[in-house]
């Protein structure tokens, strides 16, 4: 894991600058004393039980043997949520804070079973429906930095509400699953189940009423970034995606990638495993997006064993899309500080519904 998490992510430094153990039967009982031979009762049929939800949200349920984790039908090759049985359970608000910088709540949905989402939205102050950006980071990224009130001004000083999440398999999500499990080791669900969260997301906003639903992007870095791709050809209510060291190219980034140790990357480069990534590669959705406006970032000091990968998405890109390569990080951080990080993808969401009300005016 420490490999996994080698350095923060580029995402986080720029904005900064239980599982309940269940009661076991009691052993070690003294045996009872002897008693008269009588005639053996009928025993009652034995009953399953009862389903357990622990405080994080994670529902177990009966089976052969004891308490398992509850699943529900859901496809893992299938981006669109056809094939897939998701039911949102009503939302639960908690956390709101209005000043004159920022509004911002906390929201939890859950709509899979041991699998609650929870969600900052950042809104600007005194603006009607704004545009709303989703924002994933990389696979280690938590949601610390929504709960900084320097951080959520500098998230929507561009006028555009921020929406922040984590991905299946990582943050406190991870925490749900087994030790040896990550993002990458079950990197098709992953994938699947994220894309899968950012249509039920947009469409729990739509719910609310309070944000322009007609200009929504995606913000999203490393693993973040590759999901982003993804949502973004899958559901075209996407109308940008801002990329920072996007994954992809699979079958190369899994062999090279210093995120992987050996045991993950020999399990990762087998055919069985290939095979279930074949369909969900970034490179192959990036040509989708011609009509979208896609910004793409690359920090290529971070990217020395990654980059015939880096090369590949570069060359698969829209011939519109604004690519960016900067030495290092510290050239990024000039270039992205103090929310200018978050300034193109606002721009060019408001920019769309300044258009859209022309084409409107004339006609």
């Amino acid at each position: 894991m420490l490999n996994r998490l080698k350095q923060p992510t580029l995402f986080a430094l720029i904005v900064l600058s239980f599982i309940a153990a269940l009661p076991g039967t009691a052993s070690g009982q003294q045996p009872a004393a002897p008693q008269p031979a009588a005639p053996p009762a009928a025993t009652p049929p034995s009953t399953p039980p009862p389903s357990v939800t622990t405080p994080q949200g994670m529902e177990l349920m009966p089976s052969g043997n004891g308490l398992t984790v509850a699943r529900g039908a859901e496809s893992y090759t299938n981006l669109s949520l056809a094939g897939s049985e998701l039911h949102p359970q009503p939302p639960m608000s908690t956390g709101h804070v209005k000043n004159p910088d920022f509004e911002r709540e906390m929201v939890r949905v859950q709509w899979r079973p041991s699998d609650p989402i929870d969600m900052y939205i950042v809104k600007p102050p005194q603006v009607k429906n704004p545009p709303v950006v989703l924002f994933l980071g990389d696979f280690s990224s938590e949601l610390n930095q929504y709960t900084i009130n320097f951080a959520c001004k500098y998230h929507v000083k561009n006028g555009a509400a921020a929406v922040g999440f984590v991905a299946a398999h990582a943050g406190r999500r991870a925490e749900h699953g087994p030790l040896n499990q990550w993002f990458v080791s079950e990197l098709p669900e992953s994938l699947t189940i994220t894309v899968h969260d950012v249509q039920l997301i947009l469409n729990y906003l739509e719910s609310r009423g309070d944000l322009d639903m007609t200009r929504v992007g995606m913000f999203g870095e490393g693993s973040g970034g590759a999901i982003a791709i993804l949502a973004a050809a899958t559901d075209h209510r996407l109308k940008a995606v801002d990329l920072v060291n996007p994954w992809g190219d699979w079958p190369d980034w899994l062999a090279k990638s210093h995120l992987l140790r050996q045991e993950d990357r020999d399990r990762c480069l087998k055919a069985e495993f290939l095979q279930a990534v074949w369909g969900l590669d970034p490179v192959d959705y990036l040509p989708k997006l011609a009509g979208t406006p896609v910004r793409m970032q690359f920090v290529d000091d971070e990217l020395t064993d990654t980059k015939d990968a880096v090369a590949k998405l570069e060359k698969a890109a829209p011939a519109s899309a604004h690519v960016i390569h900067y030495p290092g990080f510290q050239e990024m951080y000039a270039a992205n500080a103090n929310g200018k990080a978050f300034e193109w993808i606002a721009t060019t969401l408001k920019s769309a519904g300044e258009s859209k009300q022309v084409a409107v005016t004339v006609h």
